[in-house]
């Protein structure tokens, strides 16, 4: 009796194991599991923007999808130097951010983002502009006059030079007039620190990031970098910048994107059954529920549009970062052009 249950076992392993073959060379995608390398550390914005939209997709498209993270290196390109160097065959995704754009002018990466990438973008949190109460400002209008009379004296902080929070401080000091002095940090966080403790008046992060100090009258939201207002809940709406200086229509927005992306030599087949999956998977309720608990503006864009999307944030990031001296390489010798 056991020699027949070992016989049936084996013929039935066979089996499934010649269906995955089968389907395999007929160019049936997926045919295995999908393994998602996200370049920012566990528990980060990008790592659980990504295993909320994988695990949507993954009842789309009845297979699993592994999430993993491959940290480190600059800007984001450990991971995606591995996802690079897997097969070029729909099975290795990396999830990203607009950061990663920066990485080849800084030493990390060898290729122009989208020469390598077919990006997906889930979308990320607009960014705000906000004030101590210290400083006694209520208004984007009142901010901006202050800024102009006394010209570099408002200390102004963001994540560090070149960072998308510090290219919509200078897209506001560009389609305002008004001159801040500006101080970079690390990162969002030590930012909002410095403001707390009385170091900076003028804090330009993500709602994502403000909200709980919005919401406890830490900060006072003045504007947001955005044509359009935005509510926060336990809060109320915080208006657009471009209600008091429409030029600024000229300069922002520079959104944020996070998702994930495949590779360009990728089959077209994997791309197109990604993109249907995407498509659900951004329509399900999951992602809804997910976009308003962390304040997200979602987005949706894939393939040809989402690489305009890239194209322009690595023309800004990368020629800002290297007008501020803070590039290894001219974007030029990735052939980005200027914006």
């Amino acid at each position: 009796m056991k020699k027949i249950y070992l016989m049936t076992a084996m013929v039935m392993g066979a089996t499934l194991a010649l269906g995955t073959t089968l389907a395999q060379a007929a160019g049936k995608y997926p045919a295995r599991d999908i393994t998602t390398a996200v370049v920012w550390g566990a528990g980060g914005g990008t790592d659980v923007c990504n295993r909320t939209i994988m695990a949507e997709m993954s009842k789309v498209l009845g297979t699993n999808i592994n999430v993993i993270n491959k940290t480190g290196g600059v800007a984001g390109s450990i991971g995606m130097n591995y996802a690079k160097k897997q097969a070029a065959d729909g099975y290795t995704l990396v999830g990203l951010s607009e950061s990663n754009v920066t990485s080849a002018v800084q030493g990390g990466f060898t290729d122009k983002f989208t020469k390598v990438w077919h990006p997906f973008i889930v979308g990320g949190s607009p960014d705000v502009i906000s004030v101590t109460p210290s400083t006694g400002i209520k208004n984007f209008k009142d901010l901006i006059a202050a800024a102009k009379a006394k010209p570099g004296t408002i200390k102004a902080c963001a994540s560090g030079a070149g960072s998308i929070h510090h290219l919509n401080l200078l897209a506001v000091e560009d389609g305002t007039g008004a001159k801040f002095h500006f101080v970079p940090y690390k990162g969002s966080a030590p930012c909002q620190n410095a403001a707390l403790t009385g170091e900076m008046n003028v804090v330009v992060t993500s709602v994502a990031e403000q909200q709980q100090l919005i919401k406890g009258k830490k900060f006072i939201p003045v504007a947001m970098l955005v044509p359009d207002a935005f509510t926060i809940g336990g809060f109320g709406t915080i208006p657009s910048a471009f209600a008091d200086f429409p030029k600024l229509s000229k300069f922002l927005p520079i959104m944020q994107a996070i998702g994930f992306a495949i590779r360009n030599d990728a089959p077209a087949e994997a791309k197109k059954v990604l993109g249907d999956a995407f498509a659900k998977a951004m329509a399900s309720d999951a992602l809804k529920k997910f976009a308003a608990s962390k304040y997200y503006v979602l987005s949706g864009k894939h393939g040809k549009d989402a690489q305009k999307v890239f194209d322009s944030l690595e023309s800004q990031f990368t020629w800002k970062l290297h007008e501020l001296g803070a590039a290894k390489y001219s974007p030029a010798k990735f052939g980005i052009p200027k914006p």
